[in-house]
């Protein structure tokens, strides 16, 4: 069985939502959740916080996550891409895996199980480099469109159509996919090979009701209280109680 490393990123200096990797949702942080699903996957061969903060660290290291080394301020920045963080801790790591896999503290209501389907997916499909969850789209490309001054035309070319897609139905379109950041799964060889973290061939993983959900912005914070309320989304369990509660 290739080793796999879980990573989890959780950067200081969140703008939209301050505090987000350790602000509590229910009973714990945000990214306490995150460790427990990768620790509850039990694929993973070690469970590594990537982060700036040591404050983010204390708190990851009380739920079980390992953070050898903080992260190096230029790839911790607003604008900083994937790619540097995740290239710069697989090489300072003293072991080498042969995958990895981006746990993101917000996907809060993505469970062990995803990482479960998506590593056997993954390895059920030797052609390709990596595995990255989508779902389709509600708001279809084929009827956007670009403004132009006084006028429009349709983001897509749609010219050689019989109908153009914005002027049928949304059953007769085209499935289209687009990403979010549930899970991404990749052979660890593709980030010296191809300097990115998804490769050359993607696979997509399907996710399934709130699995995509991501926490963006105080809506999607408040929006996720109330699926909790509702009884509509599930946390993972976590047994030991919140860090410094009495």
């Amino acid at each position: 069985m290739p080793s796999v490393v879980a990573l989890i990123p959780a950067r200081s200096g969140s703008e939209r939502v301050p505090g987000k990797n350790i602000r509590r949702l229910a009973r714990h942080p945000l990214i306490a959740y995150a460790i427990a699903t990768a620790q509850q996957a039990g694929i993973f061969a070690r469970i590594v916080c990537s982060t700036d903060s040591t404050e983010i660290a204390d708190v990851a290291r009380r739920y079980g996550a390992d953070v050898p080394f903080l992260r190096p301020s230029e790839y911790a920045t607003s604008t900083s891409p994937d790619i540097e963080w995740i290239t710069d801790l697989l090489d300072r790591l003293d072991e080498r895996y042969d995958l990895f896999a981006i746990v993101r503290a917000t996907n809060p209501f993505r469970g062990p199980d995803a990482f479960v389907r998506g590593l056997e997916q993954l390895l059920g499909t030797p052609e390709a480099d990596s595995i990255r969850a989508v779902e389709r789209v509600k708001q279809h490309p084929g009827k956007m469109w670009l403004l132009e001054g006084r006028t429009m035309r349709p983001l897509l070319d749609q010219s050689h159509l019989d109908v153009a897609w914005h002027a049928g139905q949304y059953q007769a379109l085209p499935e289209i996919y687009v990403q979010n950041s549930a899970l991404e799964i990749a052979w660890t060889r593709v980030v010296s090979q191809t300097a990115t973290r998804e490769g050359r061939v993607v696979a997509p993983f399907l996710t399934v009701g709130h699995e995509g959900f991501n926490i963006d912005d105080e809506d999607d914070w408040e929006r996720a209280r109330r699926l909790l309320t509702a009884g509509e989304a599930a946390l993972p369990d976590i047994e030991q109680p919140y860090p410094g509660a009495a």
